[in-house]
């Protein structure tokens, strides 16, 4: 069997990402029992103290073992932890050496949602591809930049290091590992059994585009302000840079420093954010909020909107417009 911790965070962690994986996982425990086969899972909540109340009030959590009574283990699993990052290091300090002496003797990690601060807090995503909820990527990208944040992505899995991307997308990670350790049929199963879609692998339909400015760069705030405020028309380059005064080398590397994207990159991401919000009123047709946002060419503006939220502007239209829903 496969000895399986989810550990039990100090503070407010996620005890929806502990609940449900303990569920999800025990149920292909049961599923195979049922099938005449041997289960899989050795599950255990693994904390620091045996009785851990979450700072938010609402929950204490049990664990059944402790840190140091964990010699071996093969799957480690951990939750979200809201709040504070540096805190909540500081917090559960004591699982770190622990996490990376564990990963050296072959276990296999798994970060959920937020929890991918921790996680590289440990060093151990360094060079590595990860994932994180969207609306922390720009704020993961500058504590750890070492590590490589794919913020589009709801599953990576790199040298036995697997993370997930925001909130309840922990599942579709959830049923990854189980396709992995018990086969496809069982991860099918599962999926119908917990309604999840087997094979989402994208959080980028999900991402609501606000622009970096967490940063202190007067000129490149500046510079996003100009296009958000002018995105229909078109804005070049050298534009931008006569404006703000910079030359365009160094103003384009400011700008990807600070925004994570280049300029053309921004210009696209504000105008499909634009889109987005005018095709979920529902009221336009595509071509109508194509030409609203700046777009001539139909090919082009889906293209664009299929890059950057995996969806065509025709499907985004059908699955997220405003409709009045009537209940019989």
């Amino acid at each position: 069997m496969k000895h399986v911790s989810i550990i039990v965070p100090k503070g407010h962690s996620s005890v929806v990402n502990i609940g449900g994986t303990h569920q999800m996982l025990s149920w292909v425990n049961e599923f195979l029992e049922k099938t005449n086969r041997e289960p899989l899972f050795d599950i255990h909540l693994v904390g620091l103290e045996k009785q851990t109340e979450q700072s938010n009030g609402l929950f204490t959590v049990n664990p059944d073992l402790l840190i140091d009574e964990v010699v071996k283990t093969d799957l480690i699993i951990i939750p979200a932890i809201h709040g504070d990052f540096e805190k909540n290091r500081e917090t559960n300090a004591a699982f770190i050496p622990w996490l990376i002496a564990q990963y050296k003797e072959g276990a296999e990690i798994v970060s959920l949602c937020v929890a991918s601060f921790f996680l590289a807090s440990t060093g151990l995503l360094d060079g590595k591809n990860c994932s994180t909820h969207w609306q922390y990527a720009n704020e993961f990208r500058k504590k750890f930049p070492n590590a490589i944040l794919k913020d589009d992505k709801i599953v990576t899995d790199a040298d036995g290091i697997y993370t997930s991307g925001g909130a309840y997308s922990f599942t579709n990670l959830v049923i990854y590992l189980i396709e992995k350790y018990a086969g496809r049929e069982t991860a099918v199963m599962a999926s119908k059994g917990f309604m999840i879609d087997i094979d989402r692998s994208s959080q980028s339909p999900f991402i609501i585009f606000s622009g970096q400015k967490s940063h202190k760069d007067k000129e490149i705030l500046q510079a996003q302000v100009f296009i958000e405020q002018n995105f229909k028309d078109k804005i070049t380059v050298d534009e931008l840079c006569h404006k703000m005064a910079v030359n365009r080398r160094t103003f384009e590397r400011r700008f990807k420093k600070a925004t994570a994207n280049t300029v053309v990159e921004y210009h696209q991401r504000v105008k499909v954010e634009a889109a987005k919000k005018e095709l979920e009123k529902g009221r336009k047709t595509v071509n109508e909020v194509m030409y609203e946002v700046g777009y001539s060419d139909p090919k082009a503006f889906r293209d664009v909107f299929r890059k950057i939220t995996d969806m065509t502007p025709v499907d985004y239209l059908k699955k997220y417009r405003n409709v009045e829903v009537t209940v019989h």
